[in-house]
């Protein structure tokens, strides 16, 4: 391996290419965002956290930077790329902020304005933008939150009265977990089954108010506290039951589904599920808002994380007397390193994700082939960037040892703010089987009939249809695999199409098993279509991680190949090579067993992993300073005392340095000294 890297790289150059698209909103963000309301408050009780957060959401509002989404006619920007791109900045910041946004303006906002008609627009959006009418997004129950299909919760019409009767018939029904309810919403979007006729025509959603000008419950509507979370304090997230509440025929959210003054339904869209996924399809902005969100925070984590283990010292060589940082510890860059280059990876491929989400709903027609593949791309990234957060954000704390346990420092709060990132805006697990129907789905599409697996109805009930991804970078793929030279065991570790080849390979493979497994149970005499799918499930998920790997790597490839810069292009095409290389050495024995990897290639890779370290080792601190994360928003002690530490330790050092000398005059070796580790 050639180390060929530039001896400095400008992160400006590296920002450039990170910031992308929606330039203009990170800038504008990184200017302007510098209340200190929008910052967490260390060692503030719940009430205090809740208040604080209502208060900055106000001026949040107030700043008119939370209008990207909306349409321009009520003083929005119809910029649904940028909407995401302003919560991903939003979230450098107190997570709860960034919740609470998400629910008013994103959840809230955003059903009233996607699944909403202009009647309601004119009535509400303005007083939704404007945050004086706090709002919550009443969907998951307390008995269902994944299986949205089968909420309890029923709303019937009555054509005597022309109101909907909105009931809750069991506590497994109540709405939980639900921002904004327990102390500042007045409204909520209310997601039940619509019943008229004596029909049952799926889930719909109203808009209905759940509390009083002065603050108390609405006739029929019970609100509790969720009570003390493991983190996101400032959220006041509640409980909402109601009891036979009458609700106006108008308040019925009715852009999919309409019911006449005589009870009649009607709609644009005939079969049920297909209106029921269309619906929940348009509101996938808040699935990519947590992804982008769970990339931000790990970023910021990272960014402390490296900056400290630059300046922390730890033990000496033999025959040294100055200390070791800890970045220079093979270990140490074995932890880092690999998490900032799927960090990378991740955001090139939430660049893309953004962008086709804004095209598809820009799009004056419903795509909903289009719309489909957005959602299986959305739900695939959510669970590697959430999954992603959790365990860097805990590894980047260890990172830091006992620093990193302090509040001060910042990394709690990012590790528990996160955590519940992985079971929200839909479970990690169920997200994946959502990404892999999509891919078998594809294949059934592509190849024919699966066989008598096709006519296995189950699968097809447990998770929505999708359609097999496609990625713009496919031509620029394609041509690199083509590229691969020779034998793959001659192949050098470094070549890209080599390692694009890997991952496709892996992904092909594990999706044609999947369906070998599910051919072979369907023609099972007497095995039921539940135990068809579970006999699978582990093979199943497998697949969509895969799947989501090489999409990422694919991402990442292409925002290299988009760089211009060409010191910042060497630099990232290095960090590419890392995140490939890492990933396919975390799955080394897959590799080894499928004949991909012979043992000495094996070993090859990891040395080769290891030389990487090596070469991006001095261009550590350039990577998360590409981040551009304002110094103000890190609120972390351990960086504000960084120059102190580094004037420290220049001190400890010249001291050690002349005591040394003072011991060698004296006869004794500068050797025999000992020095102790930093505590």
């Amino acid at each position: 391996m050639t180390t060929s890297l530039p001896a400095s790289v400008d992160p400006k150059a590296i920002q450039e290419v990170l910031d992308g698209r929606w330039a203009h909103v990170r800038r504008d963000a990184r200017e302007n965002l510098n209340d200190p309301d929008f910052l967490p408050v260390y060692g503030e009780n719940v009430q205090e956290a809740r208040e604080r957060v209502t208060r900055a959401a106000k001026k949040l509002a107030d700043s008119g930077r939370v209008g990207f989404g909306f349409p321009k006619e009520y003083g929005g920007e119809d910029d649904s790329g940028g909407s995401v791109t302003s919560i991903e900045m939003l979230a450098f910041g107190d997570l709860s902020l960034m919740v609470k946004a998400g629910v008013q303006w994103g959840l809230f906002g955003g059903a009233l304005q996607l699944l909403g008609t202009k009647r309601q627009h004119d009535k509400y959006l303005r007083d939704v933008m404007s945050f004086d009418l706090p709002g919550c997004f009443a969907m998951t129950e307390t008995g269902h939150g994944s299986d949205v299909q089968q909420l309890r919760t029923t709303c019937t019409y009555d054509p005597a009265t022309e109101t909907f009767d909105m009931h809750t018939p069991h506590q497994a029904a109540r709405k939980d977990y639900i921002g904004n309810a327990a102390k500042d919403g007045r409204m909520a979007v209310v997601f039940a089954q619509l019943i008229t006729q004596d029909k049952n025509h799926g889930v719909h959603a109203w808009l209905v108010p759940i509390r009083n000008a002065d603050g108390t419950p609405c006739t029929g509507v019970t609100i509790g506290d969720d009570g003390p979370k493991a983190g996101l304090n400032g959220v006041d997230n509640g409980r909402l039951t109601f009891d036979h509440v009458t609700v106006p025929r108008d308040m019925l959210l009715d852009r999919y589904g309409q019911v006449a003054a005589d009870g009649t339904y009607t709609s644009s869209i005939e079969n049920e599920t297909r209106r029921f996924f269309t619906m929940l399809g348009t509101l996938v902005r808040g699935r990519v808002s947590v992804g982008g969100s769970a990339a931000s925070a790990t970023k910021l984590a990272l960014d402390i994380a490296v900056r400290y283990g630059n300046v922390r010292r730890q033990f000496a060589a033999p025959g040294e007397e100055r200390e070791i940082v800890i970045n220079d510890y093979l270990v140490h860059q074995r932890k880092l390193l690999p998490a900032l280059a799927t960090t990378y990876g991740l955001h090139f491929a939430q660049g893309e994700l953004v962008g086709t989400m804004h095209d598809v709903q820009s799009a004056a027609e419903l795509d909903e082939e289009a719309q489909r593949e957005l959602e299986s791309r959305a739900a695939g990234l959510k669970v590697a960037q959430t999954w992603h957060a959790t365990s860097t954000i805990q590894m980047c704390r260890e990172a830091c040892g006992g620093a990193g346990y302090l509040q001060e420092n910042r990394l709690p709060h990012l590790k528990a703010d996160t955590d519940v990132f992985t079971t929200f805006e839909g479970d990690n697990t169920v997200l994946l089987q959502l990404v892999a129907k999509g891919l078998l789905t594809g294949y059934r599409d592509t190849f024919g009939s699966l066989e008598g697996w096709g006519k296995v109805g189950f699968i097809a009930d447990m998770v929505r249809e999708t359609v097999l991804e496609r990625t713009a970078a496919r031509a620029l793929i394609a041509r690199l695999i083509d590229a691969v030279p020779g034998r793959d065991d001659e192949v050098p570790m470094l070549d890209r199409g080599w390692q694009l080849k890997m991952f496709e390979f892996r992904e092909k493979h594990s999706l044609e098993g999947a369906i070998r497994r599910l051919r072979k149970n369907s023609t099972t005499e007497g095995m039921a279509p539940f135990d068809m799918f579970n006999d699978v499930q582990d093979h199943v998920l497998k697949t969509a991680q895969t799947h989501i790997e090489r999409v990422v790597l694919e991402a990442f490839v292409a925002g290299v190949d988009r760089t211009t810069d060409s010191a910042a292009k060497e630099l990232l095409d290095r960090l590419c090579d890392l995140y490939a290389l890492s990933a396919i050495e975390a799955d080394k024995a897959w590799f080894l067993e499928h004949g991909q990897l012979t043992p000495a290639r094996a070993k090859l890779l990891t040395s080769t992993v290891n030389q990487l370290h090596r070469e991006l080792r001095p261009h550590v601190i350039t990577l998360v300073d590409a981040f551009a994360i304002p110094a103000g928003w890190k609120a972390a002690q351990i960086l504000e005392e960084e120059p102190d530490r580094q004037e420290a330790m220049a001190a400890r050092d010249a001291e050690v340095r002349g005591e040394a000398e003072g011991d060698q005059t004296s006869g004794e070796s500068a050797t025999d000294l000992e020095v102790a580790p930093a505590q």
